[in-house]
């Protein structure tokens, strides 16, 4: 996307009562260029809540990436362009069933991965439909050779796609990818950066539908930067990562990110360098060699740094280190530094920057407080404007040791994306000195509000994944918000002895908003452990207001015309694991759950004894039963927390949820690999998988 401003858009603001008023701001902004969708690991750490003033529209609708937000998840804003300009029409996500064709596995090579933390990129030709053409590229964390690819493309990755899916290019770029790609804006282009022991590149791809595999790599041409522009694809060149002693450094933990309107790309490196490189996607390659670049952050205990963030609005560089500090850097490569954060692994995940309300959010693995024992995991929200000074943070469980496990990033509901002032929730998987849990942070007007526990998600102390969240407008009762994550061994739910891909309900209350039977939301009631599932009974429009949830389970609630049903607080005594199936001739107390043949939670109404065969179990949340020997049983909705085996954990999880029902079937999924060597379903073979998974039938 060029950023160019070509249109008149006409915003209309959801801004507390505005739109009831039907007072539409009319701007000059950005309108996207006729490309497709990047999809990569920048897209979940630059943000964009609601705007709330015509000024932060001007801002952030000169970004590429506010455009790109906006198709991923439309129902978060409503724009409506000049007559002049073409329509934009509504987007809508598809259910897709995993147990058909919707889940595929590819073998990328023995202990192949993307890595810990690291992400998949995903490229769409177009931005409401879904084409066979769609690519989606894993690097696999091994040395390139003739044998071996370093860096592969599926393509045909639907289901609706013949031999889906298929190789669409591998290639040996002659090293080592052991972070995320970035795409390209129009998509003909890859970027990453490839270490060869002890120095690294940016690498720039011109890709070509060459074919190859895992295990045969397509030929590749290496031309000069000058060459770069015009050469013959497929195509690569490389600029070495130099500090201003023309040294080569080395990198293995920053990715690189794009900014797509000035033709730069920013990464990080060793000894706490930060690199600039222009000309990228349609200039002249070279490492910026002025303006204060390249710059050493840190020069008295320099470190490896995170992946950079580069905010659009302030025009400020954010990245954190492993030493545990978070850093800005202005345009003329002037350093800020924070206070310490981090006393414990070192800061690993980059930090997320909300570019409407100018917030950047930090995490730490162990924040030395006394708060818990040996310090404790934490979320921080800095304020751009007064950055570094009064942070807020959110304590996250028991933080890690000094070898201990990294805290990798959160991420946001669909309410604080529509929020106007920085309001919502974020889902983390924290306790990282400790067996993980996945905490609920509540974020109220840019700063912390409180956490608070959903449940323990592995009953080791192992290493937890990133968060991903999924907002899907049409799933099988409506709308729908997932969050997905991994953990590396010893899952909770059944089948995740070696490690799990795991998913679970956050959907919010809103209100004024129609619900159908069988829709779940997740609702908090106070205290650190009491988040609930509540679940459609009677379906209806809620009310202005929340209502009180109960806590008791099988408690109903009514709101405006909707009733629920409490399910439970998905958190067991082991975590986020199901109920037992059902058994018969088994004595149940009053308000035991089991599990039926089709995944429905069961919620006894009366203690009594359970009949001597299976009963047919209500299809529908709500529906009762009382022909089970002595026991009453009410259908509580869907199990909230689904799972997919994956060895070792997961990688980043990346989401493709911009097409519409009625297109391309299988278009609406999450991309990740495993950690380490497992079977792979689809190509056959033991090694690390390229992973593709529905999004809300994770099985």
């Amino acid at each position: 996307m060029k950023g160019n401003a070509v249109g008149v858009v006409r915003f209309a603001c959801a801004l507390l009562g505005v739109v009831a008023a039907g007072w539409f701001l009319v701007v000059h902004a950005a309108k996207p260029a006729a490309e497709g969708l990047p999809t990569d690991w920048t897209h979940r750490h630059v943000i964009f809540s609601q705007p709330a003033t015509m000024e932060q529209v001007q801002r952030i609708a000169q970004d590429p990436r506010y455009w790109q937000q906006w198709y991923r998840n439309k129902n978060s804003r409503i724009l409506t362009f000049a007559p002049e300009d073409e329509s934009v029409p509504a987007l809508r996500f598809r259910q897709i069933d995993t147990t058909r064709s919707g889940f595929w596995s590819e073998n990328m090579g023995t202990n192949a991965t993307i890595g810990a933390g690291n992400y998949a990129a995903k490229y769409s030709f177009r931005t409401t439909s879904a084409s066979c053409t769609d690519y989606v590229v894993f690097n696999t964390g091994l040395t390139g050779a003739s044998n071996q690819a370093s860096i592969i493309a599926y393509d045909n990755v639907y289901s609706g796609c013949a031999a889906a899916p298929s190789v669409y290019w591998a290639y040996n770029t002659g090293g080592q990818i052991l972070t995320s790609p970035a795409i390209s804006g129009d998509g003909t282009q890859i970027a990453f950066v490839q270490t060869n022991g002890t120095t690294a590149s940016l690498v720039l791809l011109t890709y070509a539908a060459s074919g190859g595999s895992a295990s045969a790599p397509a030929a590749l041409t290496t031309v000069s930067n000058a060459a770069y522009r015009t050469c013959t694809a497929p195509c690569m060149t490389t600029v070495p990562l130099e500090n201003t002693a023309s040294a080569g450094i080395n990198d293995t933990t920053s990715s690189v990110f794009p900014d797509y309107t000035h033709d730069v790309i920013y990464v990080g490196g060793a000894s706490s360098w930060l690199f600039k490189i222009s000309g990228v996607f349609r200039g002249n390659p070279a490492e910026v060699t002025a303006g204060g670049f390249p710059v050493q952050l840190n020069t008295a205990a320099p470190t490896a740094l995170t992946s950079p963030i580069y905010d659009f609005q302030s025009g400020d560089v954010f990245v954190s280190d492993a030493g545990g500090y978070l850093y800005s850097v202005s345009a003329a490569g002037v350093v800020t530094t924070s206070a310490k954060l981090d006393f414990g692994a070192g800061i690993t995940a980059a930090p997320i920057v909300d570019s409407t309300a100018e917030l950047v959010y930090a995490f730490s693995s162990n924040d030395n407080s006394g708060t818990c024992t040996g310090g404790c995991a934490g979320v921080y929200i800095f304020k751009i404007a007064t950055f570094p000074t009064a942070p807020t943070e959110a304590k996250v469980g028991t933080g890690s040791a000094a070898a201990g496990k990294s805290l990798y990033e959160g991420d946001f509901d669909s309410v604080y994306q529509n929020s106007t002032n920085g309001t919502g929730d974020m889902y983390i998987c924290g306790a990282t000195g400790a067996d993980p849990i996945l905490y609920r942070v509540a974020v109220a007007n840019g700063t912390v509000s409180s956490s608070s526990v959903v449940g323990t998600v592995t009953t080791s102390d192992a290493a937890c994944s990133p968060v991903t969240d999924v907002y899907n407008s049409n799933g099988v009762h409506g709308p729908e918000e997932w969050v997905f994550f991994g953990v590396a061994n010893n899952g909770t739910p059944s089948g995740c002895t070696t490690g799990c891909g795991m998913s679970s309900v956050n959907m919010p209350w809103t209100a004024s908003t129609a619900y159908a039977v069988g829709q779940e939301i997740l609702v908090h009631r106070g205290g650190n452990n009491l988040n609930y599932i509540n679940v459609v009974i009677t379906a209806g429009t809620s009310g202005t207001v929340a209502p009180t949830w109960p806590t008791a389970i099988d408690a109903q609630t009514t709101d405006g015309s909707v009733t629920w049903i409490n399910q439970g607080n998905p958190n067991g005594a082991t975590g986020l694991v199901a109920p037992s199936a059902w058994a018969a001739r088994t004595a149940y107390a009053n308000r035991s759950r089991i599990l039926d043949g089709s995944g429905n939670v069961e919620i006894a109404t009366k203690a009594g004894t359970s009949g001597t065969t299976q009963p047919t179990w209500p299809a529908n949340a709500g529906g009762t039963i009382t022909t089970d020997g002595t026991m009453h049983w009410i259908n509580g909705g869907a199990w909230p927390v689904l799972s997919v085996s994956s060895a070792g954990g997961v990688s980043g999880i990346i989401m493709d949820n911009v097409v519409g029902s009625g297109t391309q079937a299988g278009a609406s999924q999450i991309y990740f690999s495993t950690l380490t060597n497992q079977t792979c379903s689809t190509s056959g073979g033991t090694g690390g998988c390229a992973t593709q998974a529905s999004q809300s039938g994770l099985k």
